[in-house]
């Protein structure tokens, strides 16, 4: 068992709220009041953090995952779509529909602190890659705009299916899947050539789409529709998965365990549960007219104590790293437990530490990204962010 708890916490954008909701018990937890019709969602890497574009008055709301309280509005671009926050949590790039735009907020001052232009308007999903270097937006022109984020430039642009919409990258970051909604499409393109390698057809108007952790499956939304289609990212076979009678299935997201897909519902003012084994929906969660756009689902750990903390005790080096990283503390770290977990919270590395004061990890195969590194015993839990590039 991995000793960074995953929180498995949803957040599902409502009329003028946000329903929080404990996804090991489907329970509502907390409502959240934010700005006008909140549409889209993006958790930080740290589970700390949740932003919600609020398309009804141009802004982001800021909430503290700790407290479920908003703790800052910052105004954007015309009607804010999707949004995702970088994996270091330094940025959030902000899709904005009608103001042929996209915002890059600094999460220290929650300021605009840049925005890219585009030809033409209709900028809806939005993702960026494990490694934090590109961001990936779709536009209603039937493009995909790659986004290089050291710069804040555009890079590349990529034509996809007609209307592409919802947008996920693979967990080893070597795809993007992006949801035609008019092409009844999804494109899958190399992220090494930023080419189209493939092209699926699936059911009418296809909306927002999620992959699992492991990167086997996507999950897309067939927009106004009970249906929900599952392709294998190996075989490319389509299923599909009927939801419930008079169902308009939206947003979709997995669970962080892969164990559940989660589903909105704005016809009937409800969350879908479907249980990944069974392809069935195993429980209905009563909310109000949600959209819930983007990965809505917690990837990683709320409330840690110790939280990419300063130790003076314990350091990491080197940090980007490419071959080894090597943990030395000023104390003993003997039978202390060290866990490194991905961005999508799926466990890669565990050991009982046995050199009290200087551990070394070979992560030369270890894919390009970012990873948090937990140390536990009894007096402490540390955690900290990796890199590997």
């Amino acid at each position: 068992m991995t000793g960074i708890t995953n929180a498995q916490t949803a957040y599902i954008t409502n009329d003028t709220t946000v329903t929080v909701i404990d996804v090991s018990t489907n329970a509502i937890t907390a409502t959240i009041q934010v700005g006008s019709q909140p549409l889209g969602v993006s958790v930080s890497l740290d589970g700390t953090k949740v932003y919600i574009t609020n398309i009804g008055n141009n802004t982001v709301s800021v909430i503290n995952a700790l407290t479920n309280t908003v703790t800052a509005t910052i105004p954007v671009g015309i009607s804010p779509f999707g949004l995702c926050v970088t994996p270091d949590g330094s940025k959030v790039y902000v899709a904005n529909f009608l103001s042929n735009s996209v915002n890059v907020i600094n999460t220290a001052t929650n300021l605009v602190t840049d925005t890219l232009l585009f030809s033409t308007d209709g900028n809806k999903g939005i993702c960026v890659s494990p490694d934090g270097t590109k961001v990936y937006v779709s536009n209603y022109n039937g493009y995909i705009y790659v986004i290089n984020t050291s710069t804040n430039t555009i890079s590349d642009s990529i034509a996809v299916g007609s209307r592409p919409i919802g947008i996920v990258v693979s967990p080893d970051g070597s795809k993007v899947y992006t949801a035609n909604y008019s092409g009844n499409s999804i494109s899958i393109i190399n992220t090494a050539t930023n080419t189209v390698s493939d092209s699926i057809i699936i059911n009418y108007n296809p909306f927002a789409i999620a992959i699992t952790p492991d990167g086997n499956k996507i999950y897309v939304t067939v927009i106004h529709d009970t249906i929900v289609d599952v392709i294998n990212t190996s075989t490319y076979a389509v299923s599909t998965i009927t939801t419930a009678h008079y169902a308009m299935c939206e947003g979709i997201s997995v669970s962080p365990d892969g164990s559940k897909v989660l589903v909105t519902d704005v016809q009937n003012n409800r969350v879908m549960v479907i249980n990944t084994a069974t392809y069935s929906v195993t429980s209905i969660i009563p909310v109000g007219g949600p959209i819930a756009f983007g990965n809505f689902i917690g990837p990683a750990n709320v409330g840690i104590p110790s939280w990419n903390n300063q130790s003076p005790t314990i350091s990491i080096y080197p940090n980007p790293a490419t071959s080894t990283i090597t943990i030395q503390s000023q104390t003993s770290l003997l039978n202390s437990q060290l866990y490194i977990t991905d961005v999508m919270g799926r466990e890669i590395y565990h050991q009982t530490i046995i050199n009290p004061t200087q551990t070394t990890i070979d992560v030369s195969n270890w894919s390009k990204g970012v990873y948090l590194l937990q140390i536990k015993n009894e007096k402490e839990s540390v955690v900290k962010k990796i890199v590997i590039q």
